[in-house]
């Protein structure tokens, strides 16, 4: 306000603006200047590294992307961030996944939501790392309490008993906090028994998940091969 406070008094002269005008514009300026810095805030702490726009999602790179659109669309809008639903991206490396879930995490960030992106193992041993020093209930928070947790390649290399029991922590505490949690992987449920140490853990993950989750099957070749239509992280 301060910084503004000039420029506002020339404007308020030229315009003939009263006074309670005045202070109203004022103070609109304030609170947009405020939420530009809570909005650049919130994408540092989330290490997304990039803003990617839906504007840039290929939609005609499978017929798969068609027929979810509508879907996809909707995720924008982030009422399954306030409903606590939990998103899970499958389908073949290259075919998107992490691009899409970068678009929805940047969103929510504009949104002035709190959000965390990690691949599966960084976060893995990441807690790992936190049992020697006895930290692991304090890392614990850093997974467990942003609005949106985004977790990458999941499934890309199988989990032993640890790190099994800890990816297990992460999500049931989101879940029973009715916190959203968005996976890629290139694994289906089905097969979240090879990934995971066994099939108990494993089937405790998935129910939690699965209970309250909207679910994007993405299908067709690498974007990878060929030209690429779209930028992509993954």
């Amino acid at each position: 306000m301060s910084q503004q406070l000039d420029q506002m008094l020339t404007d308020s002269t030229a315009k003939n603006l009263s006074l309670a005008q005045s202070l109203e514009a004022l103070v609109d300026r304030e609170l947009e200047s405020r939420n530009q810095r809570s909005i650049e805030r919130r994408f540092k702490l989330s290490r997304l590294h990039s803003m990617p726009s839906i504007d840039t999602f290929s939609f005609n790179h499978h017929k798969s992307r068609l027929q979810l659109k509508p879907r996809i669309l909707r995720l924008l809008d982030l009422d399954f961030l306030h409903n606590g639903t939990s998103v899970c991206l499958i389908g073949n490396p290259g075919v998107g996944k992490t691009y899409l879930a970068k678009i929805i995490a940047w969103r929510a960030c504009q949104a002035n939501q709190r959000v965390l992106f990690t691949t599966a193992m960084d976060m893995l041993n990441h807690l790992l790392a936190s049992q020697v020093d006895h930290s692991l209930i304090r890392k614990l928070k850093i997974y467990t309490e942003p609005s949106l947790l985004v977790v990458d390649e999941l499934g890309y290399l199988s989990l032993d008993q640890q790190t099994s029991n800890l990816f297990y922590q992460v999500i049931s505490t989101r879940h029973s906090h009715k916190r959203s949690t968005l996976i890629t992987t290139n694994t289906a449920f089905s097969d979240w028994g090879n990934i995971l140490y066994n099939t108990t853990i494993a089937t405790a993950i998935a129910d939690r998940l699965v209970e309250n989750s909207e679910i994007f099957l993405l299908a067709g070749e690498s974007l990878r091969k060929g030209n690429k239509s779209q930028p992509s992280s993954e």
